[in-house]
């Protein structure tokens, strides 16, 4: 009996990291409309190089698969220090990491690196919570 308590907690412990990663909770429908704020930056391009959503801009990184990416790691960009330094350090793009950085990048690298000097480049700040969490859920819905 022993044995199978402990295949099930093994097994549970095995799945944890599946469910965490793929934990999204948003309305990617909703967040193809929210998605609007960010194509003047941001393309989402798969690897074959279809373009998915946005209209080809090159300011920012393209999102294709940011959903679970660590960060400052997408190619063809060139990040910020910050956002290096960052994701040196471990920075994943969860759902709760993605949300509360795009809703003030900077001040979200500055808690993250705990540098009061650290700096995004991305001005721009989703200023709905519901929205940052409705476009992860889109970004995260074009990469399945």
């Amino acid at each position: 009996m022993n044995g199978f308590w402990i295949g099930c907690v093994a097994a549970g412990l095995l799945a944890t990291p599946v469910l965490a990663e793929s934990h999204v909770s948003g309305d990617a429908a909703a967040g193809e409309d929210a998605f609007r704020q960010c194509i003047s930056c941001h393309v989402v391009q798969n690897d074959d190089g279809e373009t998915l959503a946005g209209r080809n801009a090159k300011t920012g990184p393209n999102l294709y698969g940011v959903a679970g990416r660590q960060a400052g790691m997408a190619e063809g960009y060139r990040f910020g220090k910050s956002m290096k330094e960052a994701g040196e350090k471990g920075l994943e793009w969860t759902e709760e990491h993605f949300v509360a950085y795009v809703m003030d990048p900077t001040a979200y690298l500055r808690e993250f690196l705990d540098d009061s000097k650290a700096r995004g480049k991305m001005a721009f700040k989703v200023r709905k919570e519901e929205d940052a969490v409705n476009i992860y859920a889109y970004l995260a819905s074009l990469a399945e």
